[in-house]
């Protein structure tokens, strides 16, 4: 039994292994690449193929191949393709932006999906072997946080020059973090997992009843809308969305800039932006425990505020803060708040869907809430970050050097209107409750929950 666990840990290490080799490093690549006007571009990419793929891709495993298998399928794809980037940078200086973009695009659009489908297999793989989700999950999935960090730093610190591996948290211009080393990393690692997949336990399809198309694609959960208090949850989870991918595209080259001031240029965090960023996750990891007393004791408005305001700092304190002593101090500060700034949005947000909805669309209300945030949201909020750093700052000697204060501290402005309006806007059941179906909703005769508020 210990062995199942462990082997479905081991997926999750490399299923974010595979995300954290690139996902915070690839603007300083792009940079370099001649591509540093489409980082915006990259990381809405993402957004754009999780609005429709994880679906079609879920419907697939319901229907036609095995959850495992189709998770070992997507892999394979999304490996070779970013191997596929690799060769490309390896290739030329400046790669073919066309082709580069086109061959990304394919990787993330088989890999999106399976932040899913590895859900999928893990619950079913347990299920399967009589074990309780809820309590067996959880240590399975901080694997994967681990998986994410163990790969950013091995992007931050090894390096490659003239053919020689090498390992250095000194300056250097050929860390994996700069260069096209990064995508090798993570096709590797995909590849690796694909044939891992196929050796996992089966997860046979279970056949269900017949349903709508609008049903097989999750739109049944666009009723919600109906009720005031849920629209306007989604619209705000929109607009907090937008802040989700700001860091993970902006941070690296923003951390990075300081190399470009002299008596910043020997500085650790000018030269290991990835693995200063990836204090962030760590923080993400531990504030997840945090979760079930918040919730508990001060309810999903009071949590649900406590995430923006935690976007203002992210931001804010990355606009006023410095590689020196004390200025460092609140770089370090703004990755700390990151794991309240994500967590006790997306995962609160997440248990709050969970608790409002009809049993009948928990999974597609699920869907919905992740449509709102990592698709609409996150694409939205991507690009028009875009808009205001290609604004403020521009490409210098392979740096995206420029006023970066001003860049941040307007994310950090849109982040405490954003708080504000859901102070004022937003309706919620009492303090210290999370509520239920048996508590403070009805039902109609169609399915349809009713607020009593």
């Amino acid at each position: 039994m210990k062995a199942i666990k462990s082997r479905l840990a081991l997926m999750n290490f490399l299923e974010f292994a595979i995300w954290g080799a690139y996902l915070t490093s690839m603007g300083n690549y792009l940079g370099r690449a001649g591509m540093g006007g489409e980082i915006a571009w990259f990381y809405a990419i993402q957004g754009i193929v999780s609005i429709f793929m994880p679906t079609i891709m879920g419907v697939i495993a319901d229907k036609f191949i095995q959850p495992q298998r189709l998770l070992g399928i997507c892999h394979f794809v999304a490996g070779a393709s970013m191997i596929g980037l690799c060769v490309l940078g390896l290739q030329a200086e400046f790669p073919d932006k066309t082709l580069f973009i086109s061959i990304y695009t394919l990787s993330v659009a088989f890999y999106m999906p399976t932040l899913a489908l590895s859900n999928t297999v893990a619950f079913s793989v347990l299920r399967n072997n009589n074990f309780d989700t809820v309590k067996a999950f959880p240590p399975i999935r901080v694997l994967g946080t681990v998986g994410f960090i163990v790969t950013m730093w091995i992007v931050n610190c090894m390096t490659f020059d003239n053919g020689h591996l090498g390992f250095t948290l000194g300056p250097s211009d050929y860390k994996f973090q700069y260069t096209f080393m990064q995508f090798l990393v993570s096709g590797l690692l995909g590849i690796i997992l694909a044939v891992y997949c196929f050796s996992l336990p089966e997860c046979p399809i279970i056949p269900k009843p017949k349903q709508s198309l609008s049903e097989q694609l999750g739109l049944s959960a666009f009723k919600l809308f109906r009720r005031r208090r849920m629209a306007m949850f989604f619209i705000f989870s929109i607009l907090l969305g937008m802040s989700l991918q700001v860091t993970n595209g902006f941070a690296g080259p923003y951390l990075t800039h300081f190399k470009s001031v002299v008596e910043f240029a020997e500085s650790f965090a000018a030269n290991n932006a990835t693995m200063l960023v990836s204090v962030s996750q760590i923080s993400e990891a531990l504030c997840i425990l945090l979760i079930p007393f918040f919730l508990k004791r001060f309810g999903i408005k009071i949590v649900m505020l406590m995430a923006m305001s935690a976007w203002v700092l992210r931001f804010g304190f990355f606009g006023i803060g410095t590689p020196d002593f004390p200025g460092v101090i609140l770089l370090f500060l703004s990755c700390i708040v990151y794991g309240i700034a994500f967590d006790f949005f997306n995962v609160s947000g997440g248990l709050y869907v969970d608790k409002e909805c009809d049993p009948s669309i928990k999974a597609s209300a699920q869907g919905l809430f992740m449509l709102m945030t990592n698709g609409l949201g996150a694409t939205i909020g991507t690009l028009s970050a875009g808009a205001v750093v290609n604004h403020y700052c521009h490409w210098e000697n392979d740096v995206l050097v420029g006023d970066w204060k001003s860049a941040w501290l307007i994310f950090s402005a849109f982040a405490l209107v954003v708080a504000v309006l859901f102070g004022i806007l937003f309706k919620d059941s009492k303090a210290g409750e999370i509520p239920s179906s048996s508590t403070v909703l009805s039902e109609d005769p169609d399915g349809y929950i009713n607020d009593k508020y």
